[in-house]
């Protein structure tokens, strides 16, 4: 049988590396990607339980699912542009939204007034990445009728926010910049943002200067290191992908799992994975097994991880990522969702 096995004390470590260096700056834990392949529900109630205030969801049916679970233990915020629709469901469950859009403000507050309520609103600027935002030149407009809207109690605007490019130092120092204006605008324009919140995963960990008042990081809550990256200290992988042997031939085995199970037939030869007799070489990778090398005493049933934490000698997401040239939670991503999640 295959598995993705969470280990949710790991995790909570690694919730502490990260809030222990972003300090005094609080700590939004992102949960998109169904909690990069963790299972949000499991990991929002680890990462509450830890103390953490915030969540970050893409969209709103992950945003909802981690309400659900957290109740009034934790924030939730979730980002994704939505319809009027959507917009009532996120309002009926307490989520806040990221706003970059001067339709989608109108929207929301459109919702907000008719069902009686006061939609909760994070504003976004666009400091350079084109990843959705308000442009410079209109957000002067933009943060006034916010204020408007949050005057007549159909928004309250509870948080500044962008992303940064992450491309050089220059660029971001460039991006920090604008945001600072931003947010001096939005001020002069009346508003009152409790918080300001611009860096994601790296430039949180390596960056004091663009933590704010509220990081948002991922992967790194993860054990996930960026492809080419530095480790992160404090941190390891929590998921571990295991399967077992199949089938025993001469000097290789067969593990039950496949590239329709979410494995890259690409990494054959590339990669590591780990047996009870330490590292092996990934030979082959066909659509429901995968060829290994053997060693002696392999036997059905063995249990195989094709990737973790390397506490076996097999590679990790990262270094898989880094063997093919993509980022380092894609290997995670990639798991089937019928692959059972496992929590220790």
């Amino acid at each position: 049988m295959s598995a993705l096995r969470i280990d949710l004390g790991r995790f909570r470590e690694n919730v502490r590396a990260v809030r222990a260096r972003v300090a005094p700056a609080d700590l939004m834990v992102v949960v998109k990607d169904d909690a990069y392949a963790h299972g949000v529900e499991a990991i929002a109630d680890a990462a509450a339980a830890e103390g953490v205030r915030w969540l970050g969801a893409f969209d709103i049916a992950t945003g909802v699912r981690a309400k659900a679970v957290t109740g009034d233990r934790a924030r939730v915020f979730s980002w994704l542009t939505v319809d009027e629709g959507e917009i009532a469901e996120a309002l009926e469950a307490g989520v806040e939204l990221g706003v970059g859009d001067a339709g989608y403000l109108e929207r929301v507050g459109r919702v907000a007034a008719a069902r009686g309520e006061t939609a909760v609103v994070h504003l976004k600027i666009d400091t350079g990445l084109h990843r959705n935002g308000v442009r410079v030149e209109a957000w002067p407009a933009f943060a006034a009728r916010a204020a408007a809207l949050e005057a007549e109690n159909a928004v309250r605007v509870a948080g500044i926010w962008s992303h940064i490019a992450e491309a050089s130092d220059e660029e971001d120092d460039a991006a920090r910049a604008l945001f600072d204006e931003a947010v001096a605008a939005a001020r002069a324009a009346g508003l009152r943002p409790e918080v300001r919140h611009l860096a994601a995963s790296a430039a949180a960990w390596h960056r004091a200067e663009f933590r704010c008042d509220l990081v948002r990081v991922g992967a790194f809550c993860y054990g996930i290191r960026s492809a080419e990256g530095p480790e992160i200290p404090g941190t390891v992988p929590s998921a571990t992908l295991v399967s077992e042997v199949t089938a025993v031939h001469g000097d290789t085995v067969e593990v039950g799992i496949g590239s329709l199970d979410g494995l890259f037939s690409t990494l054959a030869g590339r990669m590591s994975v780990g047996t009870p007799a330490g590292a092996r070489r990934l030979r082959a990778v066909r659509e429901t097994t995968s060829t290994i090398d053997g060693w002696d005493g392999a036997a059905v049933g063995d249990e195989v991880v094709l990737f973790g934490a390397g506490d076996r000698g097999e590679s990790t997401s990262t270094t898989i990522a880094e063997a093919i040239g993509t980022v380092g939670e894609e290997p995670l991503l990639r798991v089937s969702p019928l692959i059972p999640r496992v929590y220790v």
